[in-house]
């Protein structure tokens, strides 16, 4: 009991949480420094990483908590922000190693069977009431189907069909400069990585697929998944080029063609001459194999085959595109259901982690540095999904994280209210350290079990 006592009264020592775990296990400060995050002086780069990212879980921002707890940060506001604002640190590269660490370890412990995939789509990332934040642009929200001011979010993740690891991403806002209602700011160092940061914002989104692929070639994966609005020929070319497989919807559109016994033909036709000779089974209206081109100036045809599926919400039908040709048509759309694990991240990011609503910064740094943060975090709840033997959801476990934080809270003021009985008692000297002991063992056997149970969280 006395060294239970002895121990828990250091007020100094560090109380391992999840987050410490997370943060030892894949080994972030290592990755930070890999990543150019560098700081001559003052609080290291890793501890204001582990406070930023830790916020959410105590239910208060940055500012709330410097108003109200102001002792349990090491730093001040003006340092958050310029560690926010950095236009040296690397979080691209970042995000890229931390998810190529924890792809390899979950790689490791699954079936050589298991189909893994790389997901790609966009969501909005909202700003609607800003006015001067860098390279604001108006975006079409694919939700509201309106226009409105924010950035488009394209995102690439990784997922085995049971875990999802967002790998890469990049806020677009326009292409086109009438879109735009804030330009880049000034004077950034063409060599920085804030300044490549910006050149890829305004580029197109098809552009940028490439560039996210490219950065998470590592990740042990055979397809790449996306819906219609990227499931064009020249986007599914040049990932086929890149030695993966898609596995995509398609539009109906009259302006696409494939190639089918020497005529081009649009997806309506190809439709209609599946529906004449194939024969339904369930949902599956029928498959057809096709050919498509990059473009007309490059003549090579790529084989692909094409599922028709009925449209639950329509008399209409869908599309899916798969350039492995060999799987069935069941096999396609089973792989190409692993898909929704982003829309399910997406809403996490948006619903609990705070995505776009933390931080009000106007520097596009800024929104890089804390969406790589929300990634972060949905990255330890995920691999919390997974370890953990009961089958919680995600969301789940951030409320079940939520509490620890808060479990810690009051170990420490319990630990505080201990150590204070300590040093009063010993500025009494007609108390001897026996009899002190004694009291402080009967105060400590009074506590309720439940308040003991907070003290030795730090045993």
């Amino acid at each position: 009991m006395d060294s239970i006592i002895a121990d828990n009264l250091r007020t100094e020592q560090t109380i391992s949480s999840r987050i410490d775990l997370f943060f030892h296990q894949h080994s972030i400060s290592r990755l930070l420094k890999k990543s150019n995050f560098y700081k001559d002086s003052g609080v290291p780069c890793v501890e204001i990483m582990k406070t930023l990212f830790s916020l959410v879980f105590t239910e208060k921002n940055l500012y709330r908590t410097l108003e109200t707890s102001p002792d349990r940060i090491a730093f001040r506001k003006n340092t958050a922000y310029r560690f926010l604002n950095s236009v040296s640190y690397n979080w691209a590269k970042f995000l890229s190693l931390l998810s190529a660490y924890v792809v390899a370890s979950l790689n490791k412990a699954t079936s050589k069977d298991r189909v893994n995939v790389l997901t790609i789509d966009d969501s909005f990332y909202d700003r609607n009431r800003s006015k001067k934040v860098e390279l604001l642009a108006r975006v079409f929200d694919h939700t509201t189907h309106k226009f409105v001011k924010g950035f488009k979010m394209l995102t690439l993740g990784w997922s085995d069909g049971n875990t999802f690891i967002p790998a890469a991403f990049s806020l677009l806002s326009s292409a086109k400069e009438s879109n735009v209602f804030q330009p880049a700011q000034d004077g950034i160092d063409k060599r920085t990585t804030a300044y490549k940061r910006r050149i890829s914002a305004v580029s197109k989104a098809t552009e940028v697929i490439f560039q996210l692929l490219d950065s998470a070639k590592g990740l042990p994966a055979q397809y790449v998944l996306f819906d219609s609005w990227y499931g064009l020929p020249v986007t599914i070319y040049g990932i086929w080029k890149r030695s993966y497989n898609v596995i995509c919807m398609v539009k109906d559109s009259s302006k696409i063609h494939y190639f089918l016994n020497e005529k081009w033909v649009d997806i309506k036709k190809l439709h209609s001459i599946v529906s004449e000779t194939a024969e339904k089974n369930g949902k599956i209206l029928g498959s057809i194999t096709v050919s498509i081109r990059e473009s007309k100036d490059n003549p090579d045809l790529l084989p692909v085959k094409l599922v028709f599926v009925e449209n639950r919400q329509s008399d209409g039908f869908l599309t899916v595109l798969s350039t492995d040709t060999e799987l069935s048509d069941e096999e396609i759309l089973t792989i190409y259901g692993k898909r929704w694990d982003i829309e399910v991240f997406f809403k996490m990011c948006k619903s609990y982690l705070s995505l776009s609503k933390e931080f009000q910064g106007r520097s596009y740094d800024m929104m890089t540095a804390h969406t790589t943060i929300v990634f972060m975090r949905y990255i330890m709840l995920a691999l919390e999904a997974r370890n953990s033997a009961d089958h919680r959801t995600v969301g789940g476990f951030f409320y079940d994280i939520c509490d620890e934080v808060k479990d810690i809270r009051f170990a420490e003021a319990l630990m505080l209210i201990m150590d204070l009985l300590t040093r009063t008692l010993a500025t009494y000297p007609v108390i001897s350290e026996e009899m002190a002991a004694i009291i402080i063992n009967t105060v400590f056997n009074g506590l309720p079990a439940i308040w003991k149970q907070k003290l030795q969280l730090s045993a």
